[in-house]
């Protein structure tokens, strides 16, 4: 298994990995699903395009020893932080510490880009997501922020809201 980072090459397996990990039937076979409250895609090929032809975004990817893509994450650096998102494992591959790995190797390039914090957005309403980050050290900050309004990345079942975690890391 290795971590390392995506490349334009990744981009089919990319979008076809995050869609099933969070969208659909398939994704219900995990823990991490969002197919209860939003419809839709998680992404497109050309949003994971865009990912990787920006200079603030790395992806990073976790591979089997066949080379196969089981796993990635979004980290776009903003200032003196680090944001992450779209931590994303095959359903059938979660609770195996996969996730976890992908997060401490996120954690360690925050720290090689001179970042002191991790930051996120999580949904309100994934109280056991939230409370997976708490165990790892991330904390709610008490700031909420709208969901996107653009349906790229799904359309809502119900309201959502989006709570800030954060973590120092230097």
């Amino acid at each position: 298994m290795t971590i390392s980072k995506a490349t334009l090459n990744d981009v089919a397996e990319l979008t076809a990995l995050v869609n099933r990990a969070y969208r659909g039937k398939e994704s219900m076979q995990g823990w991490a699903t969002e197919a209860h409250i939003l419809d839709g895609q998680r992404v497109d090929q050309d949003m994971i395009t865009e990912y990787l032809t920006d200079a603030n975004v790395t992806l990073l990817k976790y591979a089997n020893e066949a080379g196969e893509i089981e796993a990635c994450v979004y980290l776009e650096k903003k200032d003196n932080k680090l944001y992450l998102g779209m931590l994303s494992v095959l359903p059938h591959l979660q609770a195996k510490g996969i996730g976890r790995q992908l997060l401490d190797a996120s954690e360690q390039l925050a720290r090689e880009l001179d970042c002191d914090t991790m930051t996120m957005t999580v949904i309100s309403s994934r109280q056991q997501l939230m409370e997976w980050y708490e165990r790892r050290g991330y904390s709610v900050t008490g700031e909420v922020q709208p969901f996107h309004a653009d349906t790229r990345f799904g359309v809502p079942k119900v309201p959502i809201e989006l709570v800030v975690m954060e973590k120092r890391v230097d």
